[in-house]
């Protein structure tokens, strides 16, 4: 019984760890402990574990969505996150400091009741976008282990199974603490991006020594878009499709709270924060706008068509399929672990 009776002290301290300074404040009481920040490219880097996870699926789905036009459409994205998204979210940095968000500012600009339920309406949108966010990362993180020809096939079929280990051990990294989580995201961040920088480099080389690849692409898309104002019509449907990692902005405000700024900020007046908090989203944003654009491109131009289609060898990872083919078994073991 005691055993049960520590284990259940040590679990109830856990859960309100960081909350008994708030909740028995009082004119004897010491002040609770300030949170620790983080410098604003360390916050980042957990942003992009949202965020830059999609660059291991959004170039397949982007070609099979829009084919031959993909490397176009993935234009309209970017150019929408930067003069759209971007824009509006560095000014929600700016009025909602304290990690608030878009969705708190619609709230102060609309009547109480109907306010109130827009809120709530908006809310559940973006609980489901992140839900599909995390959920199509982790099954394309299976993927790529499922599919590695190093895997043992003893997981063959398993494939629920991992997807569900993967987003417990993600719960599990978060429940530890933000400063864990950060500490693991900057490595896993920067490792990962490094990896894809490889790919699409070697897609590049390719692309440029192979002057065909090219060719055959503008003839392909010639052929099936002779008018140019119907290839900028379709490429302008199939956008939101290939937006999928556009809730990385609204997280990226909601984790403000975690940016340390300058020493002479104010909680009424964080300027150093809303600074750190617009590099972050300006960062983030020109980070993934060149992945996309030059995936899509190498992924469109040298992964065959009938591989991206559904039960194809490069279905739902296009990249890694590339970095097999292209730059070997071992480094395509290693880009899938990462992915993973």
């Amino acid at each position: 019984m005691r055993v049960i009776e520590s284990g259940r002290h040590r679990v109830g301290g856990w859960l309100l760890q960081g909350e008994s300074g708030r909740a028995r404040q009082g004119p004897h009481t010491h002040p609770p402990e300030p949170e620790k920040r983080h410098r604003w490219w360390k916050v980042m880097c957990l942003t992009g574990v949202d965020y830059f996870s999609t660059l291991g699926y959004q170039p397949g789905i982007a070609a099979l969505a829009a084919g031959v036009l993909s490397p176009l459409a993935t234009v309209v994205l970017v150019l929408v996150t930067l003069l759209g998204a971007l824009p509006v979210y560095r000014r929600v940095a700016r009025e909602s400091p304290h990690g608030e968000g878009s969705i708190a500012m619609l709230e102060r600009l609309l009547p109480f009741w109907r306010g109130k339920v827009f809120v709530l309406v908006l809310l559940g949108f973006a609980a489901t976008d992140f839900l599909i966010t995390m959920t199509l990362s982790a099954a394309d993180a299976t993927a790529h282990v499922v599919e590695n020809p190093l895997v043992p096939s003893v997981l063959d079929g398993h494939n629920l199974g991992i997807t569900l280990f993967l987003l417990a051990l993600l719960g599990a990294v978060f429940l530890a603490g933000f400063g864990e989580a950060i500490r693991i995201a900057v490595v896993l961040v920067a490792v990962y991006l490094g990896l894809n920088a490889v790919v699409i480099v070697d897609g590049l080389r390719r692309v440029a020594t192979e002057p065909q690849v090219v060719a055959d692409w503008t003839r392909l898309l010639a052929m099936q878009y002779p008018n140019p104002l119907l290839a900028a019509g379709v490429a302008l449907v199939v956008f939101p499709k290939l937006a999928l990692g556009l809730s990385g902005f609204e997280t990226g405000v909601s984790v403000m709270p975690l940016i340390k700024g300058r020493p002479d900020d104010t909680e009424h007046r964080p300027s150093g924060r809303i600074a750190g908090a617009r590099k972050l989203l300006t960062t983030a944003a020109l980070i993934m706008s060149a992945f996309l654009v030059t995936s899509s491109m190498v992924v469109t131009l040298l992964v065959p068509a009938p591989a991206l289609a559904p039960g194809g060898s490069a279905n739902g990872r296009a990249l890694a399929y590339l970095a097999h083919a292209d730059l070997g078994p071992a480094f395509g073991t290693v880009y899938d672990l990462r992915r993973s």
